[in-house]
């Protein structure tokens, strides 16, 4: 469990003002020195993090972040980078020492409030200060989760890790499934599995094996193979699988060699509904169409690896896309957590299966093309859509697939 993703664990976000004990709390609840802890202001300059296990939620992600009160160019900076933690937090702490309490944490309280993101006021620095009755008052008119420790003293964080345990939100406790529920037990899918330059050496990429962990869990079983031994794997088995999955490079070929009875995917397509809305992904998918010759398109990658050869997001999709255009296209890419807050001004987005980001750190960028109404697809959506196969892609999801073809009829 040590080494599970970072995209499946808890995301748990510590914010406040700087010297509010922020790095502090971390280091107790991780029980070792992960921050560097001064008297001095502004000593967390970038986001900490620190993967650890917390029972009985398991592999949880703490995000410590810099001082949101914080001054100067560089300071700016830092601000910036600690509020991008924001659209990938599941769970919120803000600190407040010696309960003081003003603009700062209120807008905070106020944000996560309106994005429905838990959150929990920690008052630190008890054995200095009690924070004002008349607001610990009000938290619990306003049922404003709220505890009171001295990181100090090392006191009070019982009451804290019952608190996270208590507002941890239910779908992380309660996962979804990635290909389980479209199986039933003793059914098998064929996983398709191309290994490409790009491919960790030794190892298969995070999709392909949580599509295998989730196959057993749901007693079934799978049988993974590479593109060019697709034909023969179907012809050998004695009853067809009840559904293949494919890498969306390879939708085109796979589709071809799969018989039409049978159910096809992709891995990002069963990521665009694992960690973001497939319903989205497919109605942005209709923008492919609008494109023209100098349309503006967002890339988006949640991995900052170094493309090689025929790289899925830097050749081969905008190959697609200008065939599709008829001509070039203002593309533009960004990796890891550079997303613009305001995508206004891009026609359409593309974003990858984003296997290493959690759920909600994907549909906060949703939320930011919904508002601005950019339309918004992924990877395998894209793809499947590009070759003229989106229709039988999406046929596995009951609920997408009418409401795509309706959507098209209309």
């Amino acid at each position: 469990m040590q080494n599970a993703p970072k995209g499946l664990r808890l995301q748990i976000g510590v914010f406040g003002k700087r010297n509010a004990g922020k790095s502090s709390i971390l280091n107790v609840l991780a029980r070792q020195k992960v921050s560097i802890v001064s008297d001095t202001p502004g000593t967390t300059t970038d986001p900490v993090e620190k993967a650890m296990e917390m029972l009985p939620l398991g592999p949880v992600l703490f995000i410590d972040t810099a001082g949101l009160d914080d001054c100067g160019e560089l300071g700016l900076m830092r601000i910036e980078r600690s509020r991008k933690m924001i659209e990938r937090t599941d769970l919120a702490l803000i600190v407040s020492p010696q309960g003081r309490w003003d603009s700062l944490e209120e807008n905070l309280l106020t944000e996560f409030l309106a994005r429905k993101t838990p959150v929990i006021v920690v008052f630190n620095k008890s054995d200095l200060g009690e924070p004002p009755a008349e607001l610990v008052a009000r938290l619990d008119r306003e049922k404003v989760p709220h505890v009171t420790l001295s990181a100090a003293e090392k006191t009070g964080f019982e009451a804290l890790r019952q608190k996270i345990i208590e507002l941890a939100p239910e779908d992380f406790l309660s996962a979804s499934r990635m290909l389980g529920d479209l199986l039933h037990p003793g059914e098998c899918c064929v996983l398709v599995t191309p290994i490409d330059l790009e491919a960790p050496k030794g190892r298969m990429i995070l999709p392909q094996v949580q599509a295998i962990r989730d196959t057993l869990d749901s007693n079934a079983y799978c049988l993974v193979v590479k593109e060019n031994a697709l034909a023969s794997a179907l012809a050998n088995l004695k009853t067809d699988p009840e559904l293949v999955v494919t890498d969306s490079q390879a939708f085109a070929a796979v589709s071809a060699l799969t018989p039409q009875h049978i159910k096809l995917t992709s891995f990002s397509i069963l990521m665009a509904r694992l960690k973001g809305d497939l319903a989205t992904c497919a109605a942005g998918a209709a923008a492919i169409d609008r494109l023209k010759p100098g349309s503006r398109v967002l890339i988006a990658e949640a991995c900052s690896h170094h493309p090689i050869g025929e790289d899925i997001g830097t050749v081969k999709i905008p190959a697609w896309l200008r065939k599709k255009a008829g001509g070039e296209l203002d593309i533009t890419h960004v990796q890891g957590h550079d997303f613009p807050r305001d995508p206004s001004g891009y026609e359409l987005v593309i974003h990858c299966g984003a296997c290493t980001f959690n759920r909600r750190e994907v549909l906060s960028r949703m939320e930011f093309c919904r508002a601005k109404e950019v339309p918004f697809t992924n990877y395998g959506v894209a793809i499947a859509h590009c070759v003229g196969i989106l229709e039988r892609a999406l046929r596995p999801f009951p609920g997408v697939y009418e409401a795509y073809r309706k959507q098209k009829e209309t």
